[in-house]
């Protein structure tokens, strides 16, 4: 018993001993500490150094891109693959002539659009085999969950153009599947026992992707373009965003919003529009759960972003530019221009969710303020008592 006696006795000594050094490393004044005990630090820096480098570019110019053109219009997109910081969202132009048919196609990401100008026909087919036939115009959105089968027919003899959203980041690359390239790639054999085409049709069909066909224009007034089947509110594809309530609507601007909670068709992305007048301020803020992409309009525009690496980084944005913030990155968007500037975009996530910093400070107890900030509660009296989201200058 007496060699496992000491065994006891000596390993209660480390013990105590390893304590009491414990506390001397936890006291000698550089903050270390040991278990339980710690202490203050004789030597601090009065901020954390700021990181070097230059943030990752957050902007890009979507209307200078690379143009797709095909003989019924063209399409021009932004994908991760020119601006690598957008990994959650792209972006896309579509400009069809009059006649002209985007034909029918789906992705493996949803997409959303926001018309610009013209009208258009769109037919979808859901995987319930459910069909929509609509109209769209001026102001209305659409959104296609990944795998519902769409065509887009512009009507009247105007053009009509929209800009896209699509929630992958790399949308083009990871699964857009188009109906001349599908068929074009099958033999005859399989064209006949799939769909009863004969040899001769087989023969005619295209020999690869038609992407945007030229066809006869549709009158308006015509019986197309009177074709409408459309479905119910709940399980439409078509949502008249410029006819929504602002969530916002005050001097400096207006906002509005179509989450799923309004529009259910949209499951994976929230689309909004939003205008400032001149001199106004999109104030501070964040989306908690979700990256924002925007498209600008009109307008000239200041963007910047407090970004996840922790720099801070800004842009001007002119007519065909866009911005992407990631998720959970502070950022600001002010009008520098004479006239109201207008942007539409998505939010990746079926909610509509924002943060304010001048929430943040008009809420949280003074004490924290002046503590975070290192100043006196005196000294914060002209913080707002109320949050701000959109502010005007004078």
């Amino acid at each position: 018993m007496e060699p496992e006696r000491r065994y006891f006795l000596g390993g209660l000594a480390f013990g105590i001993g390893a304590v009491a050094s414990g506390r001397a490393r936890g006291a000698d004044g550089d903050g270390r500490a040991a278990g339980k005990e710690a202490s203050s630090s004789a030597s601090f820096v009065r901020t954390i150094p700021r990181k070097t480098g230059a943030a990752q570019a957050f902007t890009g110019h979507l209307d200078g891109g690379t143009i797709k053109a095909t003989s019924g219009g063209w399409a021009r997109d932004l994908t991760a693959r020119q601006l690598p910081i957008a990994t959650g969202l792209a972006g896309a132009h579509l400009f069809l002539n009059p006649g002209g048919v985007r034909e029918m196609h789906w992705h493996s990401s949803a997409e959303w659009a926001y018309v610009v100008a013209g009208q258009c026909q769109v037919t979808i087919v859901d995987p319930d085999g459910d069909l929509e036939v609509v109209n769209f115009g001026p102001g209305d959105t659409w959104s296609f969950p990944a795998g519902h089968a769409h065509a887009i027919q512009t009507l009247g003899g105007a053009p009509c153009h929209a800009i896209l959203a699509f929630d992958d980041g790399l949308y083009g690359d990871h699964g857009t599947f188009g109906l001349s390239d599908w068929l074009s790639r099958l033999d005859p054999g399989t064209l006949q026992a799939a769909f009863n085409l004969s040899n001769a049709v087989s023969r005619n069909l295209p020999e690869g992707e038609v992407y945007i066909a030229q066809g006869p224009v549709i009158p308006l007034d015509g019986a197309v373009a009177r074709d409408e089947r459309r479905l119910n509110a709940a399980a439409s594809h078509r949502f008249a965003l410029a006819q929504a309530q602002p969530v916002i609507a005050c001097a400096a601007g207006t906002l509005r919003v179509a989450p799923a909670q309004t529009f259910p068709m949209s499951t994976t992305m929230t689309g909004f529009s939003e205008t400032l007048l001149p001199g106004a301020l999109h104030a501070p803020h964040w989306h908690p759960g979700a990256n924002e992409w925007h498209f600008l309009l009109e307008g000239r525009t200041r963007v910047t972003v407090f970004e996840p690496e922790k720099r801070l980084a800004t842009a001007e944005l002119m007519p065909g530019d866009c911005a992407y913030f990631p998720k959970a990155a502070a950022h600001m968007i002010e009008n520098i221009g004479t006239e109201p500037c207008t942007f539409v975009g998505v939010h990746d996530s079926p909610a509509h969710q924002e943060c304010s910093l001048s929430q943040w400070l008009a809420l949280a107890p003074r004490q924290v303020i002046a503590a975070n900030l290192g100043l006196r509660e005196d000294e914060l009296v002209g913080l707002p008592k109320e949050p701000i989201a959109f502010a005007r200058s004078a």
